[in-house]
């Protein structure tokens, strides 16, 4: 793509406002990243998750000759194909965008089970943003009480479900801000989550730091 002036580098297409506050937190992180400072353009698909299985390429045709690459990040849990393995479900839609003009420049990232997986972490930044200011342990013991965590397991088994729990016990409101701040403020070296690692290397291979 050598010679070609992009009106931007990268357009996300998001399942809901929940992935798209998140990916804009986590494309703040430059340098823990790895990558440059990347232009970024932002869609939310009205049919959210099973919409960007179906038909990513109808929103994202408009950006194919002004943006350099494309990105869909949507969740496994309510895709309508939890039964097919999250990488195959990769797969299946970045040859339905390759064969709509993308080439090999764009990317799908499905979250499993579903985003709020990315949020658990022993950071202690995760309890103040869930509304436990300096009690995480606390809020992971709790959690264990209710048969939402696993005492050995790294992240709760059904993420939303505990994240729905701990705002709701501390009558914190629910809103999409929450994943941005949360995305700004923990560490990314904590987070193991296979989805997450394939779009930390694919933002290095696209944006690779200068």
């Amino acid at each position: 793509m050598s010679g070609h002036s992009w009106e931007k580098d990268l357009v996300v297409l998001a399942a809901d406002k929940g992935i798209e506050m998140a990916i804009r937190g986590i494309l703040t992180r430059q340098e823990s990243l790895g990558i440059c400072c990347v232009s970024t353009a932002f869609l939310v698909h009205p049919a959210h998750d099973p919409g960007c299985v179906r038909t990513p390429e109808v929103f994202l045709r408009p950006y194919i000759s002004g943006v350099s690459h494309a990105l869909v990040v949507l969740d496994h849990e309510g895709s309508g194909h939890e039964t097919l393995p999250r990488t195959e479900l990769e797969l299946q839609i970045e040859n339905l965008l390759k064969r709509n003009g993308w080439d090999d420049r764009a990317a799908v990232i499905v979250i499993a089970p579903e985003l709020e997986n990315w949020v658990w972490s022993d950071s202690s930044a995760v309890a103040e943003k869930l509304g436990w200011q300096g009690q995480l342990r606390l809020l992971r013991s709790r959690l264990e009480d209710l048969n939402l965590w696993h005492a050995n397991a790294l992240k709760p088994e059904h993420p939303k479900d505990a994240m729905t729990w701990a705002l709701r016990e501390v009558r914190k409101p629910r809103s999409s801000a929450i994943y941005r701040e949360l995305a700004e403020n923990v560490g990314l070296q904590r987070c193991s989550d296979p989805a997450f690692q394939k779009l930390r290397t694919t933002l290095q291979k696209w944006f690779p730091r200068d």
